[in-house]
């Protein structure tokens, strides 16, 4: 028998969807939770699983685990095509499905600004399968290079360049730096402390650009003593297989990692909605889709405007837009009116190494070993789950205490993909 309760469908269960569908786990609704993937990723911890220092189980879930205790919700695991906002029904690879009320909270995935050619040689990271693919592209580069005769490949190898001076850039930057300087050399005999190179790359002036500049400066020394090289207004124009292309510097390479720029999910072609530069649906401080007042589009997803401008896309943004959605939702089931989304700005995050990080709470600026523990502290809690936070947390002292990366694994046939010739031309 169909339920004649009105009935809510969520597109995406990362941060705002899942933050969507508990709040409704005790309303008067029918919620369809709808993911392509059968899993929550804690996506800003994918880089720890990219550099070893975590497994992908440590910061994912089954999202039918997460919200089993959740009588009134349903989980489907398929890909959304578009949305048929004439016959409210959302279109899926094995049907469709009806809404009353629609959340879209898409996410986004990696833009290289129109040369998506890069991507094979610089992947970026989304997904699990992102950071697994950036896991195994490092270590092979590690593996090929103990055995390497020639000194030009052997550089190469050696070289791991990061592209996109924002928050994950530094990160990754950082956590290669470590694992390459420090975790791994003592298990190999030909690749010491110096022989690794680290090199992050941005167009812009300064790092961490959403950051004040005082917290860049800083942060750019922390990713220094760690070893890395910062090359700032130097924008890339050419990514291959052995190389990319910084304006008239070539640095010889065999692993890139791509952590420059986002793009919307395609939510705003399913709308026919005016979108900005990144593919965003421009929202407004209630997060309906123009037009349409029983869709809301979130997260990634939307385009808001806050006080300073456009809200970034962070997990605190998309939870706080979740509740949001789902609060005007029961309410207007009641007959009662929501004020307009605010956003509550808690602070911003970057973490450098193993004990370093910066943090912007807005009048106050933390560095340093504090602002790592403070990090290490809202990271775990946010994870789902006590074993999550359980391993994660214990992962991170340990890590801390013994520069251990007990995920070293390569996984999948190994073809020598890694190192498959020495630099044609002259590098930088």
């Amino acid at each position: 028998m169909t339920s004649a309760r009105p009935k809510v469908v969520i597109v995406g269960a990362g941060f705002g969807g899942l933050a969507a569908a508990r709040t409704l786990a005790k309303a008067p609704v029918d919620v369809t939770l709808i993911d392509k993937h059968n899993h929550h990723l804690f996506q800003p911890l994918l880089y720890q699983v990219a550099t070893a220092a975590l497994s992908p189980a440590d910061i994912a879930g089954p999202i039918r685990a997460i919200v089993k205790d959740q009588a009134n919700i349903r989980v489907v695991l398929d890909r959304v095509s578009g949305v048929d906002v004439a016959a409210k029904q959302v279109k899926l690879g094995a049907g469709r499905v009806d809404y009353d009320w629609l959340i879209l909270a898409t996410g986004a995935r990696h833009s290289y600004f129109g040369r998506d050619e890069w991507a094979e040689h610089a992947p970026g990271l989304k997904t699990i399968d992102d950071a697994t693919a950036v896991r195994r592209k490092v270590l092979l580069a590690l593996e090929r290079a103990e055995a390497e005769t020639d000194p030009v490949r052997r550089r190469a190898l050696l070289t791991f360049v990061v592209i996109g001076g924002g928050p994950t850039g530094v990160e990754m930057a950082g956590a290669i730096a470590e694992l390459a300087h420090r975790s791994v050399s003592r298990d190999f005999r030909t690749i010491t402390p110096h022989c690794s190179r680290v090199v992050l790359v941005d167009g812009g002036p300064r790092l961490l650009a959403g950051f004040p500049p005082d917290l860049s400066a800083s942060a750019q020394r922390a990713v220094e003593g760690l070893g890395v090289e910062v090359r700032l207004n130097s924008p890339v124009t050419a990514i291959a297989q052995d190389h990319v292309q910084t304006g008239d510097a070539r640095i010889a390479t065999f692993t890139a990692v791509w952590a420059a720029g986002v793009a919307a999910s395609p939510a705003g072609a399913w709308l026919g909605a005016a979108c900005d530069r990144a593919g965003r649906v421009e929202v407004g401080d209630d997060l309906r889709a123009p037009g349409h007042a029983e869709i809301f589009v979130i997260g990634d997803t939307a385009r808001c405007e806050g006080p300073n401008g456009a809200l970034p896309g962070i997990a605190p943004v998309a939870k706080q837009q979740g509740r949001y959605a789902a609060q005007v939702i029961v309410a207007a089931l009641s007959g009662r009116a929501v004020r307009p989304f605010r956003y509550r700005h808690y602070g911003n995050l970057a973490t450098i190494g193993r004990k370093r990080a910066v943090i912007d709470f807005g009048r106050l600026h933390v560095t340093g070993f504090a602002a790592w523990v403070l990090w290490s502290v809202a990271h775990v809690f946010f994870l789902v789950g006590f074993r999550n936070r359980f391993s994660v947390g214990l992962s991170l002292l340990w890590n801390y205490l013994t520069f251990a990366r007990h995920a070293r694994l390569i996984t999948g046939e190994f073809s020598g993909e890694a190192g498959l010739g020495p630099p044609l031309q002259p590098a930088q």
